[in-house]
């Protein structure tokens, strides 16, 4: 410990915690709001990420917390079935999390296509931004995606005509996305480690005070504890029905692929202790168990907090559990500055959020290793904010399952005539799955009548069932054309997955 004074770590691992601090504290109260939940729900997940998760985790400089992306699965839970199946699930959630870790399944999450993932975390940010512009406007957001997109010009026109919702909120919210744009570009490098995020809070809370504004503030209570919403026996029971054990097995997957996606972008940034992924799995697991009998938000590693806290210079894990620290101390102490933040400032926050997590310049990227890969990122967004997370992201794995079955079923198909009348070869070279039984098909019914094929294997790796019936088939039909087939029936059975083995 001597010498992690002497080295000046605590110095850096301090400056650290307050800019992360300063980052992670509207974005909690904002993601809470987004989820259908009180502020003080993120707040909870907030300190418990960074003061528990932070002393185990197996990634020390990332950052846990609630996040965006689970925003949307919270929000239809909550929604569908009460604030009280939120705690079993994300306590369920994080039990799963624990076992995976400790059956040491944690490097397995990150198998997820890279397409998959950033269609994911576009989809949601479409999705946050659709909802949140309805908060921007002090309005209820709507239950879909689509359905937000649809009711937004009809809120705009309620709140410009003071029914629903409120002009000033509106005005709250684009100021706050302004400020957050202007700083972006033109913050001076002496205070680039200042959050946009923090100073628009700031100066529009400091606005709305001194003008009175009619908007709504956020609810804190004044005692933190007073939000924890401990499980009781019936709604641990709950956990029976079906729909609830998909949602905390939904919970379990998104938030592990998320944290361990962060975790390897985060050991880009530096070139300290690398991530123990299976260790940071279960450090997770504890962090999502605590918050399931909290009540809290779920959490994950979050690549923005992640990020500031690197760059700002942090050194150890102290950095982020003094951030938690920080959240603590403020939420248990200061209540009442934070009861005075507009909501629609926060929901500005999102939506700035939101717009950054559709990046559509990854198109470029992804198509850089096919175009499969690209129109799989494009699909995973529509999907998602079409239907919903779970059926977007499912139907994103489909579709790279099935290129990837078309990439390892590639085959060569040629048909070569010869010199002598009425002979010919076919050449399969490749793998013969039923994937390419269309082509094979096409290629045997050109054959001309009265023609002897002569079928080449030894550049066949594999042969499926459809494949080889097809053959055999075409074999038993040839004479009625004149033809034959001739091949080495042998050879081509040991190409037979099962068949090679028993051989």
């Amino acid at each position: 410990m001597s010498n992690y004074f002497k080295q000046g770590l605590f110095g850096r691992d301090l400056l650290g915690s307050i800019v992360v601090f300063l980052v992670a504290l509207p974005l909690c109260m904002g993601i809470a709001i987004a989820s259908g939940m009180p502020p003080a729900a993120g707040l909870i997940t907030g300190v418990v990420g960074g003061i528990i998760v932070g002393a185990v985790a197996g990634s020390p400089l990332q950052v846990s917390g609630p996040a965006a992306g689970l925003a949307v699965l919270v929000f239809e839970l909550v929604r569908e079935h009460g604030v009280v199946a939120l705690g079993p699930v994300v306590l369920l959630a994080g039990l799963i999390q624990i076992a995976a870790g400790l059956c040491r399944v944690g490097v397995w999450f990150r198998m997820c296509s890279p397409a998959v993932v950033a269609g994911m975390l576009s989809g949601i940010g479409v999705l946050i931004v659709a909802s949140q512009l309805h908060v921007l406007m002090d309005a209820l957001p709507k239950a879909r995606g689509l359905e937000n997109f649809a009711a937004l010009p009809g809120a705009v026109i309620d709140a410009v005509q003071g029914e629903v919702g409120s002009l000033s909120a509106l005005g709250v919210g684009v100021a706050t996305i302004a400020i957050m744009l202007g700083w972006e570009k033109l913050r001076p490098e002496k205070l680039r480690f200042v959050p946009g995020a923090l100073l628009a809070v700031v100066a529009l809370t400091a606005t709305v005070q001194w003008a009175g504004l009619a908007v709504k503030t956020v609810d804190v209570p004044s005692n933190l504890m007073a939000a924890v919403a401990m499980p009781s026996l019936s709604s641990l029971s709950s956990l029976l029905e079906p729909s609830l054990l998909i949602a905390a097995l939904t919970f379990a997957f998104i938030a592990s692929a998320e944290t361990l996606l962060s975790a390897a972008a985060v050991d880009r940034m530096h070139d300290g202790a690398r991530t123990r992924y299976d260790r940071e799995l279960t450090a997770q697991g504890i962090g999502n168990t605590i918050c399931g009998l909290f009540g809290a938000l779920p959490m994950t590693g979050v690549i923005v907090r992640s990020a500031a806290n690197v760059q700002a210079g942090s050194a150890t894990r102290m950095a982020t559990i003094m951030h938690g620290g920080w959240l603590l101390v403020f939420a248990m102490l200061l209540p009442w500055l934070m009861r005075m933040t507009p909501v629609a400032c926060l929901a500005g926050i999102l939506v700035y959020t939101g717009i950054k997590m559709v990046n559509f310049r990854q198109v470029t990227a992804l198509a850089q290793y096919g175009k499969g890969t690209a129109w799989i990122y494009v699909a995973t967004t529509v999907a998602i904010v079409a239907t919903d997370l779970l059926a977007g992201v499912l139907i994103g794995f489909a579709l790279s399952l099935f290129r990837l079955a078309l990439h390892s079923s590639r085959l060569k198909v040629g048909l070569h005539h010869h010199e002598e009348p009425g002979t010919a070869s076919l050449r399969l070279e490749g793998s013969a799955t039923f994937l390419r039984v269309p082509s094979v098909a096409r290629t045997l019914d050109s054959v001309p009548p009265n023609t002897r094929l002569q079928l080449q294997v030894d550049r066949l790796h594999h042969v499926d069932q459809a494949c080889l019936e097809l053959l055999r088939e075409w074999s038993r039909n040839a004479s009625a054309r004149g033809c034959e087939l001739v091949v080495d029936w042998q050879q081509l059975n040991l190409r037979v997955e099962g068949v090679r083995r028993a051989a």
